[in-house]
């Protein structure tokens, strides 16, 4: 089976929704059997690049609300991280684009490394002082090479805009296309969708409904052919 997550690094229920929904996969039986794809989606595409501000500034414009009321969301939020054994810097954090780093994504899912650098990317984002935004592509290399990628490929994909865009850009097209309006955003099987960073026993039903109903291959009867099995070939009878 398997699950594919919409999410942007720059989004705080994406990193508890995942925290989330590792705990009902780890406890899954058929957790072995399960394939994990992360998919991309902005919450801000339209940002440029260099244009980085707290977080606190940026919630204040976009939606609203009071420096007071703002800050008090994030307090909440690390009140939930912590619940799911997360780091959270309730304070200080800031925000900017995060198109190069669902680029390197893409690179990582080439590599077998995705799951590894979105949750490095998670940390450093969500629990570390320094900023995945106003360091720039060094700070990537360095996040990337901890994921387990190499340092020189890290570097030519970030240098060159192009690399794996449209991979970010079909990610996103198909987001749309099935609905997904926020994220985190989970697809079962291409049959169930769960939105949001919901409790882990609703993670828990949605695997268990999503495996039960699988459907079952059907065989067509079109006759026996020639073909090999664990005791060897059939042998062509002159």
């Amino acid at each position: 089976m398997r699950v594919e997550i919409w999410s942007d690094i720059a989004c705080p229920w994406c990193y508890v929704g995942k925290a989330r929904f590792e705990k009902a996969l780890a406890a899954f039986p058929h957790r072995d059997r399960v394939e994990v794809v992360h998919r991309s989606f902005e919450l801000d595409p339209g940002r440029a690049k260099g244009d980085i501000q707290p977080v606190i500034t940026m919630l204040t414009k976009k939606y609203g609300m009071s420096a007071a009321q703002a800050q008090a969301g994030e307090e909440n939020l690390g009140a939930q991280a912590a619940a799911e054994g997360l780091a959270y810097r309730t304070e200080g954090r800031d925000h900017g684009n995060t198109f190069d780093m669902h680029r390197l994504l893409h690179l990582a899912k080439r590599h077998g490394r995705q799951d590894e650098l979105i949750q490095i990317l998670y940390r450093a984002n969500f629990a570390e002082e320094r900023s995945v935004f106003a360091e720039g592509d060094d700070r990537l290399v360095e996040l990337a090479v901890e994921a387990g990628l190499d340092a020189d490929e890290v570097r030519r994909v970030l240098a060159d805009p192009e690399a794996y865009a449209d991979d970010v850009r079909a990610d996103e097209r198909e987001a749309a296309q099935l609905g997904a309006t926020g994220v985190p955003f989970f697809v079962l099987d291409r049959t169930y969708g769960v939105s949001g960073a919901q409790p882990a026993e609703v993670f828990t039903q949605a695997l268990t409904q999503a495996w039960g109903d699988r459907s079952p291959l059907t065989l067509l009867d079109t006759g026996d052919a020639d073909a090999c099995g664990p005791d060897g070939c059939a042998v062509p009878q002159a």
